[in-house]
């Protein structure tokens, strides 16, 4: 053999030999974390109970009915805390936390000491610890902890790896900190707990048979001797999942005193007819989410750069949705961090998945979020409550890009409600969803000239229309009610012409959510038949406006 060639061979054979010691050596650390060791007996609970050195942690355990769970047959990590940084008086003082809350009816798993404390120092599964540990470990509260050889979070490890039948003990030198999220929050802060209680009524609780530690079986079903419960909650899914340690928002959130007076503001706006299923309750509830729509926001959608500028709640549509459907921006926020701004003298408090913008004076306004002006398009079928001497269906009219009125119209389109015979009188009714009580509307008519669609109809285009309306309505005992408002007003024939129906007009009933909407307004074309040389009696139409406002602003602008 060539020297060279033995060289390569001895290169290659030393390579090998340092591979292997490497992999040794890896394969060592990498055992290590997976396998710590051999398994004690009994349960992680007799290690706890036994050990006199975390007796006051086993006392709360105990008090909990968690020495039911760390019996059973499921796999946990217990990072237990020695007597000496846990004093036999905190633990008192935390049983009798728990004992009150549960006989106040509250949930083992919304019982703060539960939360906060015990599922903040348990972890489901085996999380045994070597040298390679720097692991994320959701703890049963779902808070999230960082696991190293020495510490879990802040926390350091005194012992480690202690293996039993159902699980690891730690002992930790240190109380696990409890770092509350946006949800969290509000219920641990006394001058917010009004917005967590309401939060918190909409919890729907559901078993969770995975995570619970089964009994006997009693008339074919198990009883578990500790059940492990699901939360969800519909608001979350309408303002964010505000619980959830994987998401980052940031929340207005009134002062106790702040919700009372917006609740107080706010109930007569949500006044349904006593002839309304369930009406006490749609006016709690809705009188209540008015004040919570428009104050979440996710920083997913909200980046630095932009967020100065404009914050767009969870709430708001999107852009593309409101350019598409020609929306106003409700729920979106210009300047937010400026003087008035809806983030301007807010109290921040950093949570673990966000921000709670705490606020004395809440900024964000009404007329902003759900006191919304109401548009109705007049050839949407769905808003044609009922049509009278005219042609049915209406004729819808397109306006062309090369049309003078071409976006001078609400969508590019309208009706043409058209007399059913030459002397009719047509007239429609039009439905109006989402109508709120107590509050003054101005109330406005759309009109479009002929020429929107025929540009050759010159002699048409020279004939005003005589507009007479109404309102048709539910008084507060579920009675049908009409209001007539002002004679005939005649229409401009030679642009788009909004006629003011009604100011200041108050409905004494709301129906706001509801799938009949309850508020119909009747628009009729008062042209004789001796009329019709000099007017039109077809009626084109585009469309319904109701714009709310304070009846504060309508003294001011009196005033002016």
């Amino acid at each position: 053999m060539k020297i060279k060639n033995i060289i390569k061979v001895q290169a290659a054979a030393a390579i090998a030999v340092v591979a292997a010691l490497c992999c040794t050596s890896c394969n060592d650390d990498w055992n290590e974390h997976y396998d710590a060791g051999s398994v004690d007996s009994g349960t992680l609970w007799s290690a706890i109970s036994a050990q006199s050195n975390v007796s006051n942690f086993a006392n709360v355990v105990k008090a909990c009915g968690y020495d039911a769970v760390l019996n059973g047959s499921q796999t946990f990590s217990v990072f237990a805390p020695t007597n000496d940084v846990f004093s036999s008086a905190q633990a008192d003082s935390l049983i009798a936390v728990f004992n009150a809350q549960k006989a106040a009816g509250v949930k083992s798993d919304d019982n703060t000491v539960v939360r906060q404390f015990l599922q903040n120092h348990i972890a489901l599964y085996n999380h045994p610890v070597s040298s390679l540990s720097n692991d994320s470990v959701t703890m049963m509260n779902g808070k999230y902890e960082v696991l190293t050889p020495n510490a879990i979070g802040s926390s350091n490890l005194l012992t480690t790896n202690a293996l039993y039948s159902n699980g690891v003990l730690f002992t930790v030198g240190k109380q696990i900190s409890y770092f509350p999220n946006v949800y969290e929050y509000l219920g641990l802060d006394a001058q917010t707990d009004s917005v967590y209680q309401f939060l918190t009524s909409f919890n729907k609780y559901e078993i969770n048979e995975s995570k619970s530690v089964p009994g006997d079986i009693v008339d074919g079903h198990t009883v578990y001797l500790d059940s492990v419960m699901n939360v969800s909650n519909v608001l979350f899914n309408q303002l964010g999942l505000l619980n959830s340690e994987d998401s980052t928002y940031w929340m207005i959130a009134p002062t106790n005193a702040e919700w009372t007076r917006m609740v107080e503001e706010y109930t007569p706006y949500f006044n349904y007819d006593a002839k309304v299923k369930q009406r006490d309750s749609l006016q709690f509830v809705n009188s209540r989410l008015a004040i919570l729509g428009g104050t979440v926001f996710s920083r997913t959608i909200n980046p630095d750069e932009a967020f100065r500028d404009s914050a767009v709640s969870t709430s708001a549509n999107s852009y593309l949705v409101r350019r598409m459907l020609d929306l106003d921006p409700y729920y979106v926020y210009y300047r937010p961090f400026d003087n008035g701004g809806v983030f301007s003298g807010t109290e921040s408090v950093v949570c673990s998945n966000g921000e709670v913008r705490k606020a004395a004076n809440f900024g964000v306004s009404k007329f902003k979020s759900f006191m919304q002006t109401i548009k109705v398009e007049a050839e949407s079928v769905r808003n044609q409550d009922s049509i009278v001497y005219a042609v049915d269906p209406l004729t819808v009219r397109e306006v062309t890009t090369d049309n003078p009125f071409y976006d001078k119209v609400s969508g590019n389109s309208f009706v043409e409600i058209i007399p059913e015979t030459a002397g009719s009188r047509p007239e429609v009714y039009f439905s109006i969803p989402g109508v709120m009580a107590n509050i003054p509307y101005d109330v406005y008519a759309v009109f479009v000239p002929v020429l929107a669609y025929d540009t050759l109809a010159v002699e048409e285009a020279t004939r005003p229309n005589l507009i007479r309306s109404s309102f048709w309505y539910n008084d507060k005992n579920g009675a049908g009610a009409s209001t007539k408002f002002m004679g005939a007003q005649p229409t401009d024939p030679s642009k788009v012409d909004t006629l003011l129906l009604a100011k200041d007009f108050v409905f004494p009933t709301c129906s706001y959510g509801l799938t009949d909407p309850q508020v119909r307004v009747q628009l009729i074309s008062r042209v004789s038949a001796s009329q019709t040389a000099t007017h039109t009696n077809t009626i084109r139409l585009d469309c319904i406006i109701l714009k709310p406002h304070d009846v504060e602003a309508t003294n001011d602008q009196d005033e002016n």
